[in-house]
């Protein structure tokens, strides 16, 4: 039996605490990672304080998992001990329906297995990445790449893959203006991602405080949407906007910025419904859509693509010596304090 150390929450109003964990014994197709960094992602705090759906407790969140590997199963084929690896959001799915055949596990029709507060099905719950180790299926484990220091690789495993995925789709690149709305753990590697596929690239923030850095991850402008005048100015100019804040928007003042056909594509998952009137549609062609995450072969596409384009996450490193200092960081996360992604030092644990 593999036994792992783990930063757990018993309940949603509970402090985080140190426990250990038994992670079972290791499948034949399963690798044990030993876990160096892991992000602190926003729906870490989500769902540890029941804020979407009821959750699965005790809990130990943690789905932007990088360390390396320490065994391996009899018949894994894809890695050996001492190989650089991380998870992300899933550790699992059917792989029977047509969006599991053709890579797409994060939509498995059945429900992928979710990397922390999640079931297996056959009914074991599943424990996350606050770990000093995690157990996985080949399959779902991604490679990263020598050139990517591992604490910064972490979160690109959600916040990465979570931008790089909708900006792919909806062809990011040379000739096109793109807005990222909002520049925070997800936003600011956005704005990464979109200057090096080539395209204009601006952020839609509510402060001048952050300009600088924009600028230094390769935005053209940085605007901003609490000015009355943007609306005016920016009138039909971006072919695409990519929502990440967890805030409520003004929809139909943002699609006005949009060109004719342009698409406003939501990646953060505001507190409440929102609204818009068709017209801000239909008589300019523009849509509204979402995206979530990226199949396993896309994840490790944009692992790749970052290390040739030299793309990380800007991070803080917890140190966990103290479980409060999970809680301190979430506190932190809540008043947007930090540039720009959490990530624990899992040697601390």
């Amino acid at each position: 039996m593999t036994q792992s150390r783990v930063l757990l929450t018993q309940s949603p109003t509970s402090n985080f605490e140190k426990s250990t964990i038994e992670r079972g014994e290791l499948g034949a197709n399963e690798v044990l990672i030993d876990i160096a960094y892991s992000g602190i992602c926003h729906s870490d705090l989500h769902q540890a304080r029941n804020e979407w759906f009821e959750g699965i407790f005790p809990m130990v969140p943690g789905h932007e998992i990088a360390g390396h590997v320490a065994a391996v199963g009899s018949a894994v084929t894809k890695f050996k001990v001492g190989d650089r690896a991380g998870v992300g959001t899933m550790v699992g799915s059917c792989g029977e329906c047509e969006y599991c055949k053709a890579g797409r596990q994060n939509v498995c029709l059945k429900g992928n297995v979710q990397t922390y507060n999640g079931r297996h099905y056959d009914g074991r719950p599943t424990f996350g990445g606050y770990s000093s180790s995690i157990a996985v299926d080949e399959n779902f484990a991604l490679s990263i790449p020598e050139n990517l220091g591992l604490d910064a690789a972490a979160p690109l495993l959600c916040a990465g893959i979570t931008v790089y995925a909708p900006l792919k789709r909806w062809a990011a690149g040379p000739g096109k203006r793109v807005a990222i709305m909002g520049m925070g753990g997800l936003g600011h590697l956005g704005v990464k991602f979109a200057a090096a596929f080539g395209a204009e690239t601006y952020v839609l923030g509510t402060s001048p405080a952050k300009a600088a850095d924009a600028a230094s991850f390769g935005a053209t402008g940085y605007i901003l949407v609490n000015d009355e005048a943007t609306f005016e100015k920016y009138h039909n100019f971006f072919d695409i906007v990519l929502n990440t804040t967890s805030s409520n928007i003004a929809v139909d003042k943002i699609l006005g910025l949009l060109r004719v056909g342009g698409s406003l594509v939501n990646v953060g998952l505001p507190p409440a419904d929102e609204h818009f009137n068709p017209f801000s549609l239909i008589a300019s062609m523009k849509s509204i859509s979402g995206s979530n995450t990226g199949g396993i072969d896309e994840t490790q596409a944009m692992l790749d693509f970052c290390a040739e384009h030299s793309i990380a996450a800007e991070v803080e490193i917890v140190d966990a010596t103290e479980a409060s200092a999970i809680d301190r960081a979430y506190d932190r996360m809540l008043h947007s304090d930090v540039r720009y992604r959490f990530v624990i030092d899992a040697t601390t644990i």
